[in-house]
This record gives structure tokens, C-alpha cells and sequence, in this order.
């Protein structure tokens, strides 16, 4: 995913797709709407990091923020640890859109010390590696030498990763697959059903099946299916990079990266379509058909133009208690902007939206700590805590 977040800032240093930006208006808050959104601001809480794509926590006063190259690292009682909580550099391709990409911590951390990554790696090919490892016997340090390699997928070029994994409130493991790469989907994998790549996937890491290293939830919309692989739970997805869960309304929100027109905001749906390679945004894709028929697919609830940024960043409904005003909105941003914006979606459309601030940061990711505070991850090596801002 991340030439797609580093086409501008970081274009001497890795090979990028050149995009044309669209004259488009930018995106406002719907007719009618009479919500006020707070003020907030940036507080740095972390600095002297490389290359930060994620924040993450395990239901304790620690954070976690995975670092591209391989390397996961403690920010704990104000001061980031110099030890590394788990290197695997020495199994990890990193550059571009490679790397160490996404941590998840076991529901039940706190008793097994099992947690999840999802890295690249050129071992026989590249291809995408979700794994497990688990704590050794200090608190603060990974055994790496304890990883289970639940499940690999090969990929057919660099970019195009996805990269985020997710425990869901049932439990099950949500992994979100970008399309493989290139240009257009060329492999046609977002439409395709017997392909993992373009994909949001959700599998069982506590059992296994079938020969497999995990295990498929019987209610898994394409069991049974010929032709169609067991693990999937939604489909045509381009570069879904970052994704989270409102737990408090049920929801599941995906920021995915678009191609050369609109940037989306989907929310993720048992068995729904959601339109690449066919559709970009709320828009025939123009590279390869720009007339379609837009009703197989779920559209998204917000779309952007290229005049407001090249690479959104999915983030997370606030649900933390310092700023009030700001419960129930879902804050996300964009890469080559450095925006971040907020929107409050009812279930069946999104009824107020806002720009929230203008950073000038390279945004990679947000987090959210423990008691459900958000975080801002910009990629050139700093961490702020999104905190209540000051009126003017």
C-alpha cells in the first residue's frame, strides 16, 4: 500500500505511480446538516521513529507501532524503549508498498500472549505472510523464534498490499488484501471469487480446518461455494490499507486506496461487492471502462477527488472521553494531503462531514490506545495524540 502513500513526500525514494489530479470540488458536509464538530489538535507524544505505519495496543497502558523495515516497538510511560518488542527484519522485504504491515493482538492476549502480523516476504517468490508469535518471558519482548505461519498468499507484484489485520467482536481474524498490483487490476483479482487478493478475508486463528492452519467460520458468505474461496467476506477491494471496527454500532469501516479519480470510504458488509476493478469510487473506472452499470455493487459512503488527496487513510470512530463532542464521529485522513477529516455516518447514509485539520504531515495510519483515544502516525517518524482543540 504505501507507494500509493508516498507518491509525493517520498518520491526520490521509491517508484511510484504518477497520478492526475481531478479539478473536483472537495468533499462538504451534506445539506442540511447542523452538527458542530469540536476543535482538535496535535500533541507529539513520540519522536525518533522509522518509517511508522501503525499504532496498536493490547487493552494495556503500552502502545505498539510497527515500523516498515520490521521491527514493532513499545511507547510505554511516556518514553519509547529501545529494546524492539519483535525484529524480523531478517524475514521481511521492505520498500514501497512492502514491509511489515499490520499487528493484531489475540482477544485473549492477556492470558496467551499470542499476537498476529502481517508481513511480505521474498522467500520462494513474494508473497503476503500472516503469522503468530507469542510473548517470551519478559513482558516486553516477542519470542521470535515462536512464529506459526497461519496463511500465505503470493503476489504477482510490489504494490497493492493491504496490510491491516483485525480481531472483529466475533473474534475471527479480518485481513484486508489490496488487489496485487499494477495497474487496473490486470489479474482481474477484485472480481474474482477464487482469488484471496482484493478481498476482505475473516478467518478462525483458534482452530483449523481442512488442512489449513486456521480455521473457516461456518457463516462465512462463500462457504459451499464452487469456485469461490471459503475465506472471503467481501469482495472487489483495491488497496483496502487501513480498517477499523466501531464496536458500539456494529460497523466496520475500510478506508480504500484509489487508482487515478476518487479516494472511498466503504463500510465493510457480509458478501458485498464493492466494485473494483469496475468501479472507482462512486465512478466507472476510467482506466478501464468509463461507462458501467453501477448497480451489482455497494458504493461507498464517501468518495473524494484527486484535487483533495492521492491516498486515503482509514482511521476509527472516536469513542474516547476527552473530547465529547467528537463521540461517534469517524476521523480519517489522507496521505499526500496531510488531511484529516471527520464524518458521522447513521447506518444508511453519512449525514454531516468536515475538514478537521490540515497537518502537512505524511499520515500513515491512526491508532487507538486502550481506553479508546485516537492517535495520528505520520510516516516521517512521529506519533500525536489527537487532542481537544482551542477556539478562536
Amino acid at each position: 500500500m504505501l507507494a500509493a502513500l508516498m507518491r509525493r513526500s517520498w518520491l526520490i525514494l521509491f517508484s511510484l505511480f504518477l497520478f492526475f489530479l481531478s479539478c473536483d470540488d472537495a468533499p462538504s458536509a451534506p445539506a442540511g446538516s447542523s452538527f458542530s464538530f469540536p476543535e482538535i489538535r496535535l500533541e507529539s507524544v513520540v519522536k525518533g521513529l522509522n518509517q511508522p505505519l501503525g499504532l496498536f495496543n493490547a487493552r494495556d497502558e503500552r502502545l505498539f507501532i510497527v515500523e516498515q523495515g520490521g521491527t514493532i516497538r513499545i511507547w510505554q510511560n511516556g518514553a519509547l524503549l529501545e529494546k524492539p518488542f519483535l525484529d524480523i527484519r531478517d524475514r521481511v522485504t521492505s520498500g514501497g508498498e512492502k514491509g511489515l504491515l499490520g499487528l493484531a493482538f489475540h482477544p485473549r492476549f492477556s492470558e496467551n500472549r499470542r499476537f498476529f502480523v502481517n508481513y511480505t516476504s521474498p522467500t520462494g517468490g513474494l508473497h503476503t505472510v500472516i503469522s503468530e508469535f507469542k510473548v517470551g518471558d519478559q513482558p516486553g519482548e516477542a519470542d521470535k523464534n515462536s512464529e506459526r505461519i497461519i496463511l500465505t498468499i503470493p503476489q504477482p507484484f510490489p504494490n497493492h498490499k493491504g496490510g491491516e489485520i483485525v480481531f472483529g467482536p466475533d473474534g475471527y481474524l479480518y485481513i484486508g488484501m489490496g488487489d496485487g498490483g499494477s495497474g487496473n487490476d490486470p489479474h482481474g483479482n477484485g472480481q474474482n471469487l477464487s482469488a484471496l487478493l482484493g478481498k476482505m478475508l475473516r478467518i478462525d486463528v483458534d482452530q483449523k480446518t481442512g488442512g489449513k492452519a486456521y480455521g473457516i467460520p461456518a457463516d462465512n458468505p462463500f462457504v459451499g461455494r464452487e469456485n469461490a474461496a471459503p475465506e472471503i467476506w467481501a469482495y472487489g477491494l483495491r488497496n483496502p490499507w487501513r480498517f477499523s471496527f466501531d464496536t458500539t454500532a456494529g460497523l466496520l469501516y475500510a478506508g480504500d486506496v484509489g487508482q487515478n479519480a476518487r479516494e472511498e470510504i466503504d463500510i465493510i458488509r457480509k458478501g458485498r461487492n464493492y466494485g473494483w476493478n469496475v468501479m472507482e469510487g462512486t465512478i466507472c473506472t476510467p482506466g478501464v471502462n468509463p461507462v458501467c452499470d453501477k448497480s451489482p455493487y455497494e458504493p461507498p459512503i464517501l468518495d473524494y477527488p484527486r484535487s483533495d488527496g492521492i491516498a486515503v487513510i482509514g482511521g476509527y470512530v472516536y469513542r474516547g472521553k476527552a473530547i465529547p463532542n467528537l463521540a461517534g464521529v469517524y476521523l480519517y485522513g489522507d496521505f499526500g494531503s496531510g488531511r484529516v477529516w471527520g464524518l458521522r455516518y447513521d447506518g444508511k447514509s453519512v449525514n454531516a462531514q468536515s475538514l478537521l485539520l490540515e497537518t502537512g504531515k505524511s499520515i500513515s495510519s491512526f491508532g487507538e490506545d486502550a481506553q479508546r483515544e485516537l492517535y495520528l502516525v505520520d510516516y516521517g517518524g512521529e506519533v500525536f495524540k489527537i487532542v481537544p482543540g482551542v477556539k478562536k
